[in-house]
């Protein structure tokens, strides 16, 4: 079966591209198409990965957000009062120039924690988010 290959064209900040290059080189890539088809497998792994996210979880979600981004911060607070009642803890500090770094401490059940994380990770100048999950074990003694 043949695969039938597509075109596609994308713009892409000059420094993220110019990271995305050294880290192809440094690994070895035969091209950036190759990369670039590697990147799409990897988050379509982890698309899946979280579509499984089911039962009570313990779990942290991390961001790393812009700041100085108008609205971002109110944004984000505004989104997780809405899940408050998952959400135990968090811990927020600066890092360099106008980067946040937080870290989200809940438990609840996995769809919710899935629908959270998703909603940070779309708000513009969210630059980075890693969703951890620990499924709740229910030891009878």
């Amino acid at each position: 079966m043949e695969k039938k290959l597509m075109r596609i064209g994308i713009s892409l900040p000059g420094e993220l591209l110019n990271k995305f290059d050294q880290a192809l080189m440094k690994r070895g890539y035969s091209s950036r198409s190759e990369g670039i088809r590697d990147a799409i497998r990897t988050y379509n792994q982890h698309y899946e990965w979280m579509q499984q996210i089911k039962g009570t979880r313990a779990a942290t979600i991390s961001i790393v957000y812009d700041c100085s981004k108008k609205g971002v911060t109110s944004t984000l607070a505004e989104i997780q009062h809405e899940y408050m009642d998952m959400i135990n803890s968090s811990v927020h500090f600066h890092m360099e120039g106008n980067l946040c770094f937080e870290v989200i401490i809940l438990e609840g059940e996995g769809e919710k924690i899935v629908e959270l994380t998703q909603r940070l990770l779309s708000i513009k100048g969210v630059k980075h988010s890693r969703l951890t999950t620990v499924p709740e074990e229910r030891t009878e003694y």
